[in-house]
């Protein structure tokens, strides 16, 4: 959309200006424990971005994160197969009986044993 001076003035924006001492105030708020920038801005009328230019104007830093793991050396090698590993196929299925209950079957199952269970939790 295109300005016109001859816009009505609802139309046309209009460029504010604060004090050091408005700026200075609402900075202050913005610091409080608890608030928030975005809060502190729109109750101002002011956009998130021009209060973090006011906060760093007045040489406000911004808290480091604190808490942080530190970060590890990772090193990524092909799969091998271990010397331990049983032989044949591994996997997992997980059985959903109507009532909820759930059985996690790994792929060397009995299925004997697997029938007597399924017909235990039938009961």
């Amino acid at each position: 959309m295109s300005r016109n001076d001859d816009d009505p003035p609802a139309l046309r924006r209009r460029r504010r200006s604060w004090s050091l001492e408005e700026k200075r105030r609402i900075v202050e708020e913005s610091l409080e424990d608890g608030a928030s920038i975005a809060e502190v801005a729109r109750r101002h009328d002011l956009n998130t971005n021009q209060l973090f230019t006011w906060r760093r104007q007045f040489g406000v830093d911004l808290a480091a994160p604190q808490d942080l793991a530190p970060i590890l050396p990772v090193t990524i090698t092909p799969d091998t197969v271990g010397e331990h590993s049983a032989p044949g196929p591994t996997g997992q299925m997980e059985i959903v009986l109507a009532e909820g209950d759930r059985i996690l079957v790994w792929s060397d199952v009995e299925a004997a044993a697997l029938s007597r269970v399924v017909k235990a939790l039938r009961r």
